[in-house]
């Protein structure tokens, strides 16, 4: 079973109420998306709330993968770079894959369906750029995916006190 994935879907009262679902539960799994657990779905919603409002905007663009029952099983915000200098790459925010459908290489689609995307919907992008938490291997899974590691700031995140995480910055080229 794979998933089927909608760049720039119709964002409406069961499209929302998925993706803040989504979000919770991968925060609640420990998943590095902007919360530390627990948190509920009012937590997570003023901020699903700025980033759907960018996608309205046009500021960012959403990729939504669905699973076979049409459930919300992964998402990726694409984000364009304001700065006129660097309108040449984009920003993934808030890679997701619910729990439930992790190891089934879910993962690995979602980052294969947004190069794709930005390969053919996004004239002049030539890279997508993101940043993950240390301390979870994750900068080895979008290395997988053919990113390559351009950057770390040490100690940048704060999970809680005394537990500091590296930023590490990630870069995949389209070229």
């Amino acid at each position: 079973m794979t998933l089927t994935f909608t760049l720039d879907p119709v964002i409406d009262p069961v499209l929302h109420a998925g993706i803040l679902d989504l979000w919770t539960d991968v925060s609640n799994a420990g998943g590095a998306v902007g919360f530390v657990p627990p948190v509920g779905r009012d937590d997570v919603r003023p901020q699903l709330i700025k980033q759907l409002a960018q996608v309205a905007d046009g500021g960012s663009r959403l990729l939504v993968g669905r699973d076979a029952e049409g459930g919300v099983a992964a998402t990726v915000f694409l984000t364009f770079n304001t700065h006129h200098l660097m309108t040449h790459w984009l920003w993934a925010y808030t890679v997701m894959v619910h729990p439930r459908h992790q190891g089934k290489g879910y993962g690995r689609d979602l980052m294969a369906a947004a190069a794709d995307a930005v390969r053919t919907s996004f004239d002049g992008v030539e890279a997508i750029r993101l940043c993950c938490r240390g301390g979870l291997g994750l900068e080895h899974f979008y290395a997988s995916c053919g990113y390559k590691e351009v950057g770390r700031i040490p100690d940048a995140i704060r999970v809680a006190p005394g537990d500091d995480r590296d930023d590490i910055i990630m870069l995949l080229p389209l070229r």
